[in-house]
C-alpha cells in the first residue's frame, strides 16, 4: 500500500520560541512536512499563495493582521488549507467554528493532541469535498474540557441545560460546559432538531419518547435514557404538538 503524500504545513506565530515548538513536534509526525514559517496574518497569506500548503496551523492573537482575518480570507479561495489554530485561549471556540476551522488546539500543545488534529485535517483533505451551501444550524460545538478543546457535534446531544451564562451540553452519561446564553444557543440549533421547552431547558426531539402529567399537574417529557425533564408552562403548547406530530 503506497505511503500517503506529506502534508504540506505552514506555521504561524509571532512568538519565535512557540514557533520553534510546533516545528520539533511537527517533525515526530509521520507524513507531515512544514513548508514554512511566518510571524503574522500577512506573511501567512504570501507564504499560502506561494507554498499552497494542505494545513495551517496558525495563532489567533497576532499584531496587524490575526488569525481571524487570516481565515476570513481564505473563505473566498476555492482552494484553502484545512485551517488549526493553536492559541493560549479557549474563549475563542465558538468564533474558530464559524470561519470552519478543523480543530482549535491550546498552548503548550502536546504531541499526541497535535497528531490528532494532523489526521482529522488529513480525512478532511482527502474525504468528500464540503457541499458548496453549508447549513444555517450549528452542527458541532467546541468546548473546554479537561485542558483541551473537545468538538461536540450537535447530532450527539440529548439535552442541554441552563446555568448562569453557561450552557451544559448533556451527551450520553458525559456532560460539557459551553459559555453561551439559551437565548444565543437557541438561535443556532436546527429547529426541526431542537425544541426549548423551558426557560433553561432545550431538548434534542429524536431523544424524546413521551410527553406525561405528574401528580401535581405538571408535565414532563420522557426521553429514551430514562431521564424526566419538566415543561414550563410557557413551552406546553410547543411540546403537546410536538409529540402529536
Amino acid at each position: 500500500m503506497p505511503e500517503p503524500r506529506p502534508l504540506r504545513t505552514l506555521i504561524v506565530d509571532d512568538e519565535p520560541l512557540a514557533v520553534e515548538r510546533l516545528q520539533i513536534l511537527c517533525a515526530d509526525i509521520a507524513g507531515l512536512e512544514v513548508a514554512g514559517t511566518a510571524i503574522d496574518g500577512a506573511g501567512a497569506l504570501r507564504l499560502i499563495d506561494e507554498t499552497a500548503p494542505d494545513v495551517l496551523l496558525i495563532d489567533i492573537q497576532m499584531p496587524n493582521v490575526d488569525g481571524f482575518a487570516v481565515a476570513e480570507a481564505l473563505q473566498e479561495r476555492s482552494l484553502r488549507p484545512a485551517l488549526i489554530f493553536v492559541t493560549a485561549y479557549a474563549e475563542y471556540a465558538v468564533e474558530a467554528f464559524d470561519v470552519a476551522a478543523t480543530d482549535y488546539l491550546l498552548k503548550p500543545v502536546g504531541q499526541e493532541r497535535l497528531a490528532r488534529a494532523i489526521a482529522r485535517a488529513r480525512a478532511q483533505l482527502e474525504g468528500p469535498p464540503r457541499p458548496a451551501t453549508a447549513s444555517p444550524w450549528i452542527t458541532e460545538f467546541w468546548v473546554p474540557h479537561r485542558g483541551e478543546i473537545t468538538r461536540v457535534m450537535a447530532r450527539d446531544i440529548d439535552f442541554i441545560e441552563a446555568e448562569r451564562d453557561y450552557m451544559r451540553l448533556h451527551v450520553g452519561a458525559r456532560s460539557f460546559m459551553l459559555h453561551q446564553t439559551i437565548t444565543e444557543l437557541e438561535r443556532k440549533l436546527d429547529p426541526d432538531a431542537f425544541m426549548r421547552i423551558h426557560r433553561s431547558v432545550i431538548v434534542r426531539k429524536d431523544r424524546v419518547t413521551a410527553l406525561r402529567r405528574t401528580g401535581g399537574g405538571a408535565l414532563e417529557l420522557h426521553l429514551r435514557d430514562g431521564r424526566q425533564l419538566r415543561v414550563g408552562r410557557t413551552y406546553a403548547g410547543d411540546a403537546r404538538a410536538f409529540i402529536r406530530g
